[in-house]
């Protein structure tokens, strides 16, 4: 999932240390934005909670890191309406790692590593707001080199296409250079039409489908572990947060109006800066924003652009945070410029991710078990 490559970072068992403060992306930093004063509501706990969706009617839906998904609502977490603990493990960064729904609320997708630690997208149809069992069928499988750097979130686009996750194959370094290569899915961003084949088609406008030497699949490339994806509901632009190696975290941002092709440049370049001794790619894409490991910073988590209306000064802000910081922080991005960083001043814990809930509120997940809305203070 998200912790950086050592013998002892194994995710909930990190040493935390250093002080509370994250590094500036450089020595100009921008502007504060407008400061939005917001407070955590706990409106909930569960075991690990580790990725979240909008679901039918204005539900969120959870899912917990050893395999199960319950549905919030007013009263709290239900009991599981899905139940994969069987199938897979929580041995390093594995686990269930994401979950979707498709636009209409009509198929459901779960992001997990089985037991053999292959990467695995599984579909179930939705009728009356509930999962359908007996429909279940596997989309897409990658295999893991490694237990670690999986990805694993997933998220559809506003174009309809079910966007896909996957780190490097782990280890530490990408040793086997995967996310410079076009040949393999790991190391990437996909594009793929679970609804237009079995088990799913290809869009004809991905960037690589006339290129005989890559993956059909890939929408964007040179990627080390990208933990947590999303689209601004407002522009569609999309935004990654890509945890880093030994010295940067970034965060990436491409417009919605990108034809894709997009190279963020592992493992020659971390963040805007060579990693090891490599060469910057002719096309890298740098990121839009870069923190140090020089606080307690190790582990980006990457969030949303706040569309909701309970805090209009948040509005347009993106919301992100850091595993071993769990201080929420907000960028102003206008035409793939930051021209402000905030610090929304609340923290979340052990951020492991955020989700939107249909009225574009944000909620924040701890992986100790704490699941909290973003509120005005």
């Amino acid at each position: 999932m998200k912790v950086r490559t050592r013998s002892s970072a194994i995710l909930g068992t990190i040493c935390l240390v250093g002080s509370l403060a994250l590094g500036p992306a450089s020595a100009d930093e921008p502007a504060a934005p407008k400061k939005a004063a917001v407070a955590l509501t706990e409106v909930a706990t569960a075991q690990n909670p580790i990725a979240g969706a909008a679901g039918p009617d204005d539900t969120v839906w959870i899912a917990e890191r050893a395999g199960t998904v319950r549905v919030l609502t007013g009263q709290g977490l239900g009991q599981p309406v899905l139940d994969i603990s069987a199938e897979t493990t929580t041995d390093g960064e594995r686990g269930l790692l994401g979950v979707a729904f498709d636009n209409d609320f009509a198929h459901f997708y779960i992001s997990y590593t089985n037991l053999e630690g292959t990467s695995t997208i599984d579909e179930f149809a939705v009728q009356d707001g509930a999962i359908q069992p007996d429909t279940r069928r596997t989309v897409l499988t990658q295999t893991q080199p490694y237990e670690n750097h999986n990805g694993g979130d997933i998220k559809f686009g506003p174009d309809g296409y079910l966007y896909i996750a996957l780190g490097d194959g782990g280890a530490g370094g990408d040793p086997h250079g995967n996310g410079q290569k076009l040949d393999t899915l790991l190391g990437k961003i996909l594009r793929i039409d679970p609804a237009g084949a079995e088990p799913y088609a290809i869009p004809s406008d991905n960037p690589f489908v006339d290129d005989p030497n890559a993956k059909d699949e890939i929408w964007s490339y040179g990627l080390r572990n990208p933990w947590r994806f999303s689209f601004d509901s407002g522009t569609g632009d999309l935004l990654i947060g890509d945890v880093g190696q030994s010295d940067w975290e970034e965060i990436d941002w491409s417009p919605a109006s990108s034809e894709g092709g997009e190279n963020y440049g592992w493992a020659s370049m971390e963040g805007t800066h060579p990693f090891r001794g490599g060469t910057e790619p002719a096309n890298h894409v740098p990121p839009v924003f870069e923190y140090d490991r020089n606080g307690l910073g190790c582990s980006v988590t990457g969030g949303y652009v706040y569309r909701g209306d309970a805090i209009p000064d948040l509005q347009g802000q993106y919301v992100y945070s850091d595993y071993c910081d769990g201080t929420l922080r907000t960028l102003k991005i206008e035409n793939g410029t930051v021209t402000g960083q905030g610090d929304l001043a609340v923290n979340g814990g052990e951020v492991i991710s955020f989700v939107q809930g249909g009225d574009g509120e944000l909620y924040v997940l701890g992986l100790g078990g704490s699941i909290s809305r973003i509120d005005a203070a």
